[in-house]
């Protein structure tokens, strides 16, 4: 019950910002979940692990980076662009992020690319 109240995304409401794809797992369990988190506060993908990993960490969960790269978010005209690459930790699947980010932003249209900008 506690995975489900980890919220699947948590990203700004508009701009373009670094995002990372984030594995939960419980230890000793094969129960897991991919998570999405992205933020302009963050200057590099490690930031946002570092803020991620501890509140997860709390609730009992062991993260996984799994990549990252880019949203572009434009609330106004709903759509939600995911792409680029994270230095340090790879590029995450965008296509699972997208995924993930449908679930939430159900009215949205969202893309991928492998495109850097």
């Amino acid at each position: 019950a506690a995975m489900a109240a980890v919220w699947d995304v948590e990203i700004d409401p508009d701009g373009t910002f670094k995002y990372i794809l984030v594995r939960l797992q419980r230890p000793g369990s094969e129960e897991q979940r991919d998570i999405v988190r992205g933020t302009k506060a963050a200057e590099f993908h490690n930031h946002i692990f570092e803020k991620v990993n501890p509140e997860m960490e709390k609730l009992g969960y062991e993260c996984k980076c799994l990549g990252g790269g880019k949203i572009d978010h434009n609330s106004k005209e709903k759509k939600i662009r995911v792409y680029g690459a994270s230095t340090g930790y790879g590029k995450a699947d965008h296509s699972v992020t997208v995924e993930i980010l449908k679930k939430v932003y159900t009215d949205y249209e969202i893309t991928w690319s492998d495109d850097k900008k």
